[in-house]
């Protein structure tokens, strides 16, 4: 815990002007963000006496260790630098509204030629006009399928318009008539697009002029005596009103606007917003947080709005938005909102009628929001702490452990030999911080050692951030020769699907505050095995002079705990909630690993002697295989009979023949049903098909 006068800057160092000022850490990582239309007057309420300070700004102060400013022009620069800041540090002690979900929004992909109706979720894409969000995704298709019978425009995949496009027959909404068949050339994309911008204006709230026009062509049509299309245009009518009923009327001068509603106690803050569009309700979300500092219903309310609209550009800000409270001062955001919509924005209260009613209806969701919310997380929170709690008291240590890592190795009968690092705090997965490694050190199946290359790659990366940064005074032991050189280390980033193989370059944490891969120890390591991994991993550390992180293995068999040097495994209570914190830590690195360990071997069987031929891409070796039918039959093949093949030279030929030559034959496929070797020369089995880079 630091004293802040420890680093209290002097009085004449902080200026009178507008800025954004950060604290950092020990280890440089920034925990909070804040802006100030005097950072002097600002920065001084946090160093002044302790008791005098709310209890999470005394935490935070004594938990920095630094603090940096920068200074702007304008508030509404500081606006917009701290959002930008809260969003590429996510600082600990800042308020940080997360979704319950993913919220799904009907999108309309106007960055492409024949822009494509659809649903979406996760982040937003340019050039796509999006709707919502909605609750339930079958509320999207239902509205889009009442739509497309007046808005015919485009629903189907890539895969499905391009082969539509190479057959020259569209699919059944095509011939159904909810599609207008762009991909056979119904309709020119100009038209099309016309129809999709037609739809994204409906969707926008502008219904009473198509409904009019459609009434009016269709009293024409009944005139004309055309009572086919009359009726059809009838059905039109019908299916747009169905698709606004959806949608109830809140307010009845087709109001474009947000409300925002909080719910908040002493420790949490629930919001609720409405999206309505053209007088309707269109869409819907909720957020909770913790109030990690001391805050008022506007400064809420600021947040809630730099997450709503820090992202987006033009229409997606409406013209007005209702508010509980307003921040303070209020000009800056008011100002930084018409700046992202490009017009002005009214940023109030409503005072009455029904803009002031339908606030109380989602102040009324918000109560209810946060009261779920408690009740379920209630008893999370007192069990996690139970569990840390009891973690520290039967491995003796002098605090709870609020990081734990946990390492477990994976392989198949000593291939394709890896590891897995994941990272808890207070008690839940952090998947950011997850790490997967490769054992390069040797070769063969030996779990203890792999252990052992594993945690002292882990911290020599550790204690080399802490050399570049000064904090190191010691010389480290030096680690034996069995584990690879720290260049040599093949830690990869947690993401399942990348796969890196080399350690990233080292980013400047002192310059901008991001995590590096290894830059923050644990308070406990936990082994997935018994008392020789645990030993195994404690010599690591040991090495290299790590002596403040406390190590324990967690063996499967009996689901004993052992500690370093001890003969006997510590037994907790099978209902311990300690115990089944670990037990939860060291199945998801299992199941981390396994994975990890299953993908490279899929990969590894997939392999095939022409991926090593240099020059050969997938379109060249596809056509040899699909040319000679089989591995076997191109092996067999003469440098001119290669040559035949479109595409190929004498050259490449050369090449693949020499590369097939010094490999060795792939094994038979084999029937598992019967145990009959099947041979290749027909239809391809599935050794071929994996060959070929498919599934068998």
């Amino acid at each position: 815990m630091a004293d802040p006068s420890s680093y209290r800057p002097k009085p004449g160092q902080i200026p009178d002007s507008p800025g954004v000022y950060k604290f950092r850490d020990e280890h440089g990582r920034v925990i909070y963000v804040g802006k100030a239309k005097s950072l002097r007057q600002r920065l001084a309420n946090y160093f002044q006496d302790l008791a005098g300070l709310h209890p999470r700004t005394r935490t935070m102060v004594t938990t920095a260790a630094s603090v940096e400013w920068t200074v702007v022009s304008t508030e509404v620069e500081a606006l917009q630098l701290e959002y930008s800041w809260i969003k590429e540090f996510d600082p600990r002690f800042n308020v940080k509204y997360r979704d319950d979900k993913s919220y799904p929004y009907l999108a309309v992909t106007l960055n492409e030629d024949f822009p494509r109706a659809q649903v979406m979720r996760g982040a937003k894409k340019k050039g796509v006009r999006y709707f919502g969000p909605y609750a339930h995704a079958w509320a999207i298709r239902e509205t889009v399928d009442l739509m497309l019978r007046v808005f015919p425009v485009r629903t189907c995949s890539a895969g499905v318009f391009k082969r539509s496009a190479q057959i020259g027959r569209p699919c059944l909404l095509g011939y159904i008539g909810k599609c207008s068949a762009p991909c056979v050339g119904r309709i020119s994309e100009a038209d099309h697009r016309e129809l999709a911008e037609e739809f994204c204006d409906f969707m926008a709230g502008r219904t009473g002029a198509y409904i009019r026009r459609l009434e009016r062509q269709m009293q024409d049509a009944a005139e004309e005596m055309e009572y086919e299309r009359a009726a059809r245009l009838r059905d039109d009518i019908g299916a747009l009103k169905r698709a606004m009923e959806k949608s109830a009327v809140v307010l009845a001068d087709a109001t474009d606007a947000d409300l925002i509603a909080v719910a908040e106690d002493e420790l949490e803050a629930a919001v609720q917003i409405f999206h309505v569009r053209g007088g309707r309700v269109r869409g819907q979300r909720g957020w909770v947080t913790d109030k990690v500092e001391a805050v008022t219903t506007g400064d809420l309310v600021e947040h809630a709005l730099q997450q709503l609209y820090g992202d987006e550009q033009g229409d997606a800000v409406p013209k007005e938005v209702l508010v509980p409270a307003l921040p303070d001062p209020v000009e800056p955001v008011a100002q930084w909102l018409t700046q992202r919509r490009g017009s002005q924005v009214s940023l109030r209260i409503p005072q009455r009628g029904d803009k002031k009613d339908l606030m109380a209806t989602v102040g009324r969701n918000a109560q209810q929001a946060l009261a779920l919310h408690k009740t379920k997380r209630a008893s999370d929170l007192t069990t996690r702490s139970r569990a840390l709690e009891e973690i520290a008291e039967a491995l003796g240590l002098d605090s709870v452990p609020l990081r734990i890592e946990c390492f477990d190795i994976s392989h198949l009968q000593g291939e394709d030999v890896v590891a897995s690092m994941v990272v808890f705090e207070d008690g839940l997965a952090r998947k950011s911080e997850y790490r997967r490694f490769q054992i390069k050190g040797f070769v063969g199946q030996d779990d203890v050692r792999s252990m052992h290359e594993v945690i002292g790659r882990r911290f020599r990366r550790y204690v080399q951030e802490k050399q570049k940064s000064g904090e190191w005074t010691e010389e480290p032991g030096q680690p034996d020769g069995e584990a690879p050189e720290a260049s040599e280390a093949p830690e990869v980033t947690a993401r399942d699907i990348a796969e890196d193989t080399a350690p990233a370059p080292d980013g400047p944490l002192d310059d901008d505050g991001r995590p590096k891969r290894f830059a923050y120890p644990p308070q406990l390591v936990v082994v997935d095995g018994g008392a020789p991994q645990v030993a195994a991993a404690r010599r690591a550390m040991d090495e290299l002079g790590i002596d403040d992180v406390a190590v324990c293995g967690l063996a499967k068999r009996l689901e004993e705990v052992w500690l370093p040097g001890e003969d006997d495994p510590v037994v907790l209570p099978r209902s311990s909630e300690g115990l089944y914190l670990l037990q939860r830590v060291r199945d998801e690195a299992h199941r981390f690993a396994i994975t990890y360990q299953r993908s490279k071997r899929t990969k590894r069987l997939k392999a095939s002697p022409l991926d090593a031929v240099p020059g050969l891409g997938d379109t060249r070796r596809q056509a040899l295989l699909k040319h000679f039918g089989s591995l076997k039959k191109l092996r067999a093949a003469t440098i001119d009979e290669i040559c035949a093949v479109p595409g190929v030279g004498r050259k490449t030929a050369e090449t693949v023949a020499a590369a097939l030559a010094g490999a060795a034959p792939t094994a038979p496929a084999v029937n598992t049903a019967t145990g009959e070797i099947i041979e290749d020369d027909g239809a391809p089995p599935a050794a071929l098909s994996a060959e070929r880079g498919q599934e068998p």
